[in-house]
């Protein structure tokens, strides 16, 4: 039995568990807030350093033989030429770049053109977006930058006490808007065009490949981006979708290909096996249940769930498009949410109660069914987020989404991911482990959900909802021309 260890550094917070390395057994926790601001979209990341030491205070990584690093995605650290700041790191949730991503578009010749040298189209998160932001904003600054990482490649990089190596992985290149999933290559292009000039990238390691050994002797795995460490902690695999309930909404699953896609709904992710992870957005998910809930003046999302299940099957005629924030899927940026079917006996708050849920279970199985669309198989889904506890989420999501359903409890995936991949790359390096083939760990405790009977019922609802949406929306998903 070996000892490894997997630090998610979030958004937010530093989490590490210290796992056995052949069951995944969960044999010591840390945790430590970063001392940034939640919201902020810039950050020292000193201050991950700092959370990193803290969460790992009291021996709490004796006996541990290797570290796995999961970390916040799209975050932009520009260095100069000796390794420093040139600036505080851009967060992926930075905004800033909006007007920088759509000129990236035209630079390139349009979204086809992106979904092909990258399988994605810029957005504002993406890096590559950040570095043309930075080009326009602070020309100075920009001039100053050498080397781009990300939050999980700077983690590495200091582990190891910042050797001249600097090192990434596949799925976290994967976010930058400069690295193909489909050719597994850099477009360097890319970087000249949003930087003005050419930037050192760091090196992208295999799934089961070690970064490098720190001074004391610990291997320090590859590491991974939050999405990828998380899908890896769950063990997902070919059949598995995962849908993520925040306040915007996430479809994943993994397949065996990038996806090229022009109209820019699904985003070319790679994993953390050598597989891929193609993902829609949606932008609005449990901000519509909460939109709702103080529309009825209902206390609580649990509140509003239980007045939902008073209603039935297609809240008596009542369909809510939950666009409240414009939408994703399909491309509606500017459009605002439409509440259709009033009539004197559908006024009631219970039928206006599970409107919202069935309109944002629906709204996710149109996410589902872009990349079902495109080949992607989809077996079950994986529900994740505090409202899919929920139980009419858990009612009404295996009808509405035409599958099985399994809602995992409650853990820290992406910690767990990074330890897994650690467990890998040490048995790998000792020989004991396959570099194609990751250590079966137990996969998450979870409650499974079946449609059965309730199937009919759902795909019933499911078309008043596509009818209505096509209606007030014709051709949202229709191919572009």
């Amino acid at each position: 039995m070996g000892i490894v260890a997997g630090l998610d550094s979030s958004s937010a917070f530093t989490h590490i568990v210290v796992c056995d390395t052949d069951t995944g057994a969960v044999l010591r926790e840390g945790y430590a807030p970063h001392p940034v601001e939640a919201k902020a979209t810039e950050a020292d990341p000193q201050a991950w350093l700092l959370s990193l030491g803290e969460a790992a205070t009291g021996g709490l990584l004796e006996g541990v033989q290797a570290i796995g690093v999961s970390a916040q995605q799209h975050g932009l650290v520009p260095l100069d030429r000796q390794g420093n700041l040139v600036r505080p790191a851009l967060l992926g949730n930075d905004k800033r770049a909006q007007a920088a991503a759509a000129d990236l578009i035209d630079g390139l010749g349009g979204r086809q053109a992106w979904a092909e040298a990258v399988g994605a189209v810029p957005q504002s998160a993406q890096p590559v977006a950040k570095l043309r932001w930075l080009a326009r904003s602070e020309p100075e600054q920009a001039q100053r930058v050498a080397a781009v990482l990300q939050p999980h490649d700077w983690l590495v990089w200091q582990l190891l006490g910042r050797p001249a190596r600097r090192t990434t992985d596949r799925g976290a290149a994967s976010g930058t808007g400069y690295w193909s999933a489909g050719t597994e290559s850099y477009r360097p292009d890319l970087v000249e065009l949003a930087l003005g000039h050419q930037a050192a990238l760091p090196e992208v390691l295999g799934p089961s490949d070690a970064a490098g050994m720190t001074p004391e002797g610990l291997l320090i795995s590859a590491g991974t981006g939050e999405t990828m460490a998380a899908a890896f902690g769950l063990g997902v695999g070919v059949g598995d979708a995962v849908v993520s309930l925040g306040a915007s909404g996430s479809v994943m699953a993994v397949h065996h290909e990038a996806l090229a896609d022009p109209t820019g709904m699904i985003t070319s992710f790679a994993d953390a096996t050598g597989m891929h992870l193609p993902v829609v957005h949606t932008s609005n998910a449990v901000r519509a249940l909460r939109g709702t809930a103080e529309m009825l003046d209902v206390e609580g999302l649990e509140a509003l769930s239980a007045l939902a299940l008073k209603s039935t099957p297609g809240s008596s005629g009542l369909v809510l498009l939950p666009y409240l924030e414009g939408e994703r899927t399909p491309q509606l940026p500017h459009t605002a949410g439409t509440l259709c079917g009033l009539r004197r006996e559908s006024m009631k708050p219970e039928h206006l109660a599970r409107a919202a849920f069935e309109g944002m279970l629906c709204s996710l199985a149109d996410a589902l069914d872009v990349l079902r669309g495109r080949g992607v198989e989809v077996r079950r889904v994986f529900l994740l987020g505090a409202a899919a506890e929920l139980p009419a989420v858990q009612q009404l999501a295996p009808a509405l989404l035409g599958t099985q359903v399994v809602v995992p409890q409650p853990a820290q995936y992406a910690a767990l991911g990074a330890a897994r991949q650690a467990a890998w790359a040490l048995g790998v390096s000792q020989g004991a482990l396959d570099g194609r083939t990751p250590p079966a760990w137990q996969g998450a405790a979870a409650q499974v959900l079946e449609p059965g009977e309730e199937l009919p019922v759902g795909q019933a609802v499911r078309q008043q909802y596509i009818a209505t949406r096509d209606q007030i929306h014709p051709g949202a998903f229709d191919p572009p021309r």
